[in-house]
């Protein structure tokens, strides 16, 4: 449940930070450079399997 939270929290301050970028390509694509970094982490941590002993 924490955890929900906290990607909710974090859901939100990127939508927060995206409306106060009010069309800063630079800061928008900083945005979305950051977003795509979590997202491959995340899809890496889905994807990873445990070496076998």
């Amino acid at each position: 449940m924490k955890q929900d939270d906290e990607k909710i929290s974090d859901g939100l301050n990127e939508l927060f930070e995206i409306i106060n970028a009010k069309g800063d390509t630079g800061e928008l694509k900083e945005i979305l450079d950051s977003y795509d970094s979590a997202k491959l982490e995340d899809n890496q941590k889905a994807n990873y399997k445990r070496p076998r002993e």
